[in-house]
């Protein structure tokens, strides 16, 4: 950290088991490139210099995490996530060993191994300057249909002011907090950290990133990303 820029540090959801992969191991672990996916994750996010570590929250019946304690020559640290990603998050920010406030945190998922650093650079810099946060995404620009049960179209829906959005997520630590602990309270299960903040009125900047920031979700996935990286 400089001047006044807040501390960095990274958190990465991995206790999730992967079911709509399939297989025995977890996604998160299969090898890609010669590392597991994760390794890749990791790596992307702590090769940003402002990154100063991070932590990783793991199953409580983890078998397979490798039991690393450095990579990139920065500490990376596991915890105990939960049953679902919010709670994942939450244990994960709470073991940030250093006093954070209003720190930056990036969320990054654990299958998402091929992050730009241009785009980790511009989402850090947005984040520093909006106190609401920042979300790397990129616009909707295929036609969107709505479809009824039996698959037939329904109609057309206007893309325009649409977002697929990505990781990294970057939040100041106490925001994050906040709003992840009041969804918890409300009964509400937010799919990525940005719904959890802008519940709270607040209003993320998107970041344009680049579309093969992709997440594996699939076998196709995997062969894709493994494409990619070639």
């Amino acid at each position: 950290m400089t001047g006044a820029q807040p501390a960095v540090w990274a958190v990465v959801p991995a206790a999730g088991k992967g079911s709509r992969f399939g297989g025995g191991t977890p996604k998160q672990y299969l090898a890609l490139a010669g590392k597991p996916l994760v390794q890749h994750a990791l790596e992307a996010v702590l090769d940003h210099p402002r990154v100063a570590g991070v932590v990783v929250a793991l199953a409580a019946d983890d078998l397979h995490w490798p039991g690393w304690d450095t990579l990139r020559g920065k500490p990376v640290l596991s915890c105990t996530g939960g049953a679902e990603r919010a709670d994942s998050v939450l244990a994960a920010l709470r073991a940030i060993p250093v006093a954070m406030a209003d720190g930056l945190v990036l969320v990054h998922d654990a299958a998402r191994p091929n992050l730009a650093r241009a785009d980790l650079e511009r989402l850090v810099k947005v984040a520093d300057a909006h106190p609401d946060g920042a979300v790397l995404g990129a616009p909707v620009r295929d036609t969107l249909k709505r479809a009824s049960d039996a698959a037939t179209i329904l109609g057309t829906e206007p893309r325009e002011q649409l977002w697929r959005v990505f990781t990294p997520q970057a939040f100041r630590w106490r925001v994050l907090l906040q709003a992840l602990e009041r969804a918890r309270d409300d009964g509400i299960t937010v799919t990525d950290e940005a719904m959890a903040v802008e519940r709270t009125g607040a209003q993320p900047r998107l970041v344009e990133g680049r579309e093969d920031n992709l997440k594996v979700t699939t076998p196709a996935d995997l062969r894709l990303m493994e494409a990619l990286l070639q």
